[in-house]
C-alpha cells in the first residue's frame, strides 16, 4: 500500500498541514513543474563500460526495480529476484474468480496508491518509463483530485475542502454544497478553541524555523502527542491534530511518532500548496489500475534493457566470507536452493525481511546492519469494497477521523477514465471500487469490540463497512447502502486473522522517536553490497515509494563508486526548503548550540 503504504497514508498530510499554511504563506511564489523536471536526472545516452558487470537485486518492489532501472541504462546486467509478484507494496492484483464474459477480474490492491507533488525522485523515474501515446510516459498517468473529506460521526456534517492547484475546477457552488461547506467548517472550528488553534500554530514555526540539528537532536526524540501538547487539550485538538496527523501521515500513534517525522512531512505538504518546489499538485493518483498504468510498462521496458527477472524466487541467505558478499541463497519456485553470485547485490527487501537474510557474518561485516533490528513496523493494510451502484461520496479521497480502526478511503472508478468499470471488469455489475486502508489494527471496532486482528476476514469486512457507514450515513442521507454492496477483498499478505497469531507479510516502518538514528546509509562497509529500501536513511523522512525509489539511486550512486564506473551518477532530489526561512534557521541554530529554545518556543 503504500504506500509505503504507503505512501498512500501521506494524502491527508496536505489537508493537516494547511491549518498552518498561513504562517508561511507570505512571500510564498511558484516553482514550475517544468523546473523541477529540468532539474532531475537523465539517464547516459550510451551503456558504460562497466557492461557485462553482474548485480543481483533482490526484492523487486519500487526500491528493486529503480535500482534496476539505473543500473541498466549505465551497461550493468541485472537480474532482479522477486519471491512473490513485481511492484511488491505498490502493486496491484486480480481478485481471483471474479471475471465473466471476457472481462478482467476485479482489480484489487495492498492499499491506493498516491504520489503527491512534494516527490521528484519518483516522478522522475516515470517519466522514463514508456507508455503507449504518453509524451512523458507513465507520469503523464498521474491525475490530481480535486478535493478531499473529512468524514465525521455522530451526526456531524462532513467536511469538503478543495485541493488548491492551478488546473483544478472548484466544485459546483450549488446551495446544497455551499450548506454542507460552512457546517462542517464551523463545526469542527466550533469545537476547537481559539487559542488551541493559535497554540497549534505557534508549534507549527517552531518547527519551520527549527535548524537541522535541532531537529535531529531534539525533535527526533520528542514525540509529537508532546510537542503539539495534545494531553493539555481539548478532545477535538487531539483528535485532528495529535492523533488524526501522525496516523495519516506516518502510520504510527502520535504518543510515539517522531515530531522531526510528521514536522518534515507537514512542512513539506504545506510548501507543496503553496506551489513551492512541487513536481505537481499535492494529490495526485494513477488513471488506471496500478499494474496496468505503471508497474506492467515498467516490467516492459527493463526487459527492453536487458534486466533478467526471477520470480518465485525467495532469498533466504546473503553469505559473507573474506568481508564480501560470497554469495546469496536462493529457494526456487521448486523449494531447491541455489547459490546466485555476481559482481555486486543490491538487498532491496523491505527491513522485516531483508535482515532475517542477512548471515552473522555479514552483520559482523558491519555493525550497521544490526541497528536495523531496532526498527519497527506495524500494519496498515489495504480492502476493497466493490459497488453495484457509484456512492456520491467526494471527488477524491475521504478520512473517517472519527473511526476507531483510521480509515482512509477513494471511490477510483471516476479517476480511471480510459476504463468502463462494467463493461471492463468482473461479471458486469460492479460500477466502483470503495477502496480503503485500515491504519489501526490493535483498537476495538464498533460492530463486535474486537480489534481488527482479532476479526476473523469476514469480520474484518463487516466492521469496516459498519464504520464507513457510520461516517457517511450519519446526517439523514444513505451514502452508502448494504443493498448497493456487491463484493468485497481483502490483501491476502493478511493471514491467521481471528486467531492468536495473525501475520501481514507487508507491514509498514513506522517512525517512533529516534527511529531516524537507526537508518542505515545505501553503501556499507562490504563493498559489493548495498541497501535500497524506503528504511534507508534517505532525505524524505518516511516509508514511501519516493524515499524506496531515493535509496536505490543512491546505493546505484555507492555502487558506482566502488566500482569506479565513470557512468553519470543518479541525481538524488532532497526535499523543498523555503530560502526565506534559511535566515531563521541559522539564528536557531545559534540559539540551539547556547542551549536555548527556539525564538518562537513559547512552551
Amino acid at each position: 500500500m503504500a504506500g509505503t503504504r504507503s505512501s498512500r497514508r501521506t494524502f491527508i498530510a496536505g489537508a493537516g498541514a494547511a491549518a498552518a499554511s498561513g504562517a508561511v504563506a507570505a512571500g510564498a511564489g511558484a516553482t514550475s513543474a517544468a523546473a523541477a523536471t529540468a532539474a532531475a536526472g537523465s539517464p547516459p545516452a550510451q551503456p558504460s563500460p562497466s557492461a557485462g558487470r553482474r548485480v543481483a537485486v533482490l526484492g523487486g518492489g519500487v526500491a528493486g526495480l529503480t535500482a534496476a532501472h539505473e543500473l541498466a541504462e549505465r551497461g550493468y546486467a541485472v537480474t532482479v529476484y522477486e519471491r512473490r509478484a513485481l511492484g511488491g507494496k505498490a502493486r496491484s492484483m486480480d481478485v481471483p474468480g471474479s471475471a465473466r464474459g471476457g472481462r478482467r477480474p476485479l482489480p484489487a490492491e495492498h492499499g491506493f496508491r498516491f504520489i503527491p507533488g512534494i516527490y521528484h525522485n519518483l516522478p522522475d523515474t516515470m517519466r522514463r518509463i514508456p507508455f503507449p501515446g504518453n509524451a512523458h510516459g507513465v507520469w503523464d498517468n498521474l491525475v490530481a483530485p480535486r478535493e478531499m473529506m473529512f468524514a465525521r460521526a455522530a451526526g456531524r456534517e462532513d467536511l469538503r475542502a478543495p485541493i488548491p492547484w492551478p488546473e483544478h475546477s472548484p466544485a459546483e457552488l450549488t446551495p446544497e454544497e455551499l450548506r454542507r461547506a460552512l457546517t462542517g467548517i464551523l463545526q469542527t472550528l466550533v469545537r476547537l478553541p481559539p487559542h488551541e488553534t493559535a497554540y497549534f500554530v505557534d508549534r507549527v514555526l517552531v518547527f519551520l524555523t527549527s535548524c537541522d540539528e535541532r531537529r535531529d537532536e531534539v525533535w527526533e526524540r520528542t514525540p509529537w502527542w508532546d510537542f503539539v501538547r495534545a494531553a493539555r487539550m481539548s478532545n477535538e485538538y487531539r483528535r485532528i491534530l495529535a492523533v488524526g496527523i501522525t496516523r495519516n501521515i506516518v502510520a504510527t500513534k502520535a504518543e510515539e511518532a517522531s515530531t522531526r517525522t510528521v514536522g518534515t512531512l507537514g512542512e513539506a505538504f504545506v510548501f507543496n500548496l503553496l506551489g513551492r518546489g512541487a513536481d505537481g499538485p499535492p494529490d495526485r493518483i494513477l488513471n488506471l489500475p496500478t499494474n496496468e498504468a505503471w508497474i506492467d510498462p515498467w516490467e516492459a521496458h527493463l526487459r527492453s534493457l536487458g534486466v533478467e527477472f526471477r520470480i518465485g524466487w525467495t532469498v533466504r541467505e546473503v553469505r559473507c566470507a573474506g568481508g564480501r558478499v560470497s554469495g546469496v541463497a536462493v529457494e526456487g519456485p521448486d523449494g531447491a536452493v541455489h547459490s546466485v553470485t555476481a559482481d555486486h547485490y543490491v538487498s532491496a527487501l523491505p527491513v522485516e525481511h531483508a535482515r532475517r537474510t542477512w548471515s552473522a557474518a555479514l552483520r559482523a561485516a558491519d555493525p550497521m546492519l544490526g541497528r536495523c533490528d531496532r526498527l519497527q513496523t506495524d500494519w496498515m493494510t489495504g480492502i476493497q469494497f466493490y459497488l453495484t451502484e457509484r456512492a456520491p461520496l467526494v471527488h477524491g479521497h475521504l478520512n473517517c477521523i472519527d473511526s476507531p480502526w483510521s480509515l482512509t478511503a477513494i471511490q477510483q472508478a471516476e479517476h480511471w477514465p480510459d476504463r468502463d468499470f462494467p463493461a471492463d471488469y468482473g461479471d458486469g455489475s460492479a460500477v466502483d471500487c470503495l477502496s480503503v486502508d485500515i491504519s489501526e489494527w490493535d483498537k476495538p471496532g464498533i460492530l463486535y469490540g474486537k480489534t481488527a486482528k482479532q476479526c476473523t476476514r469476514e469480520e474484518v469486512a463487516r466492521e469496516v463497512w459498519a464504520q464507513l457507514k457510520a461516517s457517511l450515513n450519519d446526517t439523514g442521507k444513505t451514502l452508502l447502502a448494504d443493498s448497493k454492496l456487491h463484493s468485497w477483498f481483502l490483501d491476502p499478505g493478511v493471514d491467521g486473522l481471528g486467531t492468536p497469531h495473525p501475520t501481514n507479510q507487508d507491514e509498514l516502518l513506522i517512525h517512533p522517536v529516534g527511529t531516524f538514528h537507526n537508518r542505515p546509509s545505501a553503501g556499507t562497509r562490504i563493498p559489493n553490497f548495498f541497501l535500497s529500501g524506503d528504511y534507508v536513511a534517505v532525505d524524505i523522512d518516511l516509508a514511501t515509494m519516493e524515499g524506496a525509489n531515493a535509496s536505490a539511486r543512491a546505493a546505484v550512486n555507492s555502487l558506482l563508486d566502488r566500482d569506479g564506473s565513470p557512468a553519470p551518477r543518479c541525481t538524488v532530489r532532497p526535499l523543498y526548503r523555503a530560502p526565506e526561512l534559511e535566515a531563521a534557521k541559522r539564528h536557531d541554530l545559534w540559539r540551539h548550540r547556547l542551549g536555548l529554545r527556539n525564538v518562537f518556543d513559547l512552551g
